[in-house]
């Protein structure tokens, strides 16, 4: 069976190796050094009701996490946030992400958020159809601002007002 819940400290580990995985072999994230358990603790309790982190599970593994996460430290961006969707490698594919997003921008609008921003590197086609799917619109690219692989990537902007 599989269920989506609010994360909680128990999962990082399962948090963190997803997100590694995701850090050596792909550019949905520009980390290019995997994080500690420490680091991942650390940044699941600064979130808050506001800036949720949710999991999927199945049989009481986390197999996708999405968060929202404050898209700046200053008070006028209070109204906004960074959605974030990784997806175990092996389970990609089976509409984990859908319903993840599904479940974090429904957070995002009962604890009042106004905008959600995704930033979407390289040229993931998946990801792209799965936020225009949601509403979201491309609202411009940062043209080669990261470097990863030996290679420059451009950053896609796109933006959901809920």
């Amino acid at each position: 069976m599989i269920t989506v819940r609010p994360a909680e400290v128990e999962d990082i580990l399962d948090i963190n190796a997803i997100y590694n995985d995701a850090i050596r072999n792909t550019v949905a994230t520009f980390d290019t050094e995997p994080k500690s358990l420490e680091w991942t603790k650390n940044w699941l309790l600064k979130h808050d009701e506001k800036h949720p982190v949710l999991v999927t599970v199945e049989d009481e593994k986390v197999i996708a996490w999405a968060s929202l996460s404050p898209w700046s430290d200053r008070s006028a961006y209070d109204g906004t946030a960074e959605l974030s969707v990784y997806v175990q490698q092996d389970k990609r594919g089976a509409g984990l992400g859908r319903e993840l997003m599904k479940e974090i921008i429904e957070q995002g609008k009962k604890t009042g958020l106004h905008t959600l921003i995704s930033r979407i590197s390289g040229d993931n086609d998946v990801s792209f159809h799965l936020h225009k799917a949601f509403g979201f619109e491309e609202i411009g690219i940062l043209r080669e601002v990261g470097h990863k692989f030996n290679q420059w990537i451009d950053v896609y902007m796109y933006q959901l007002m809920i």
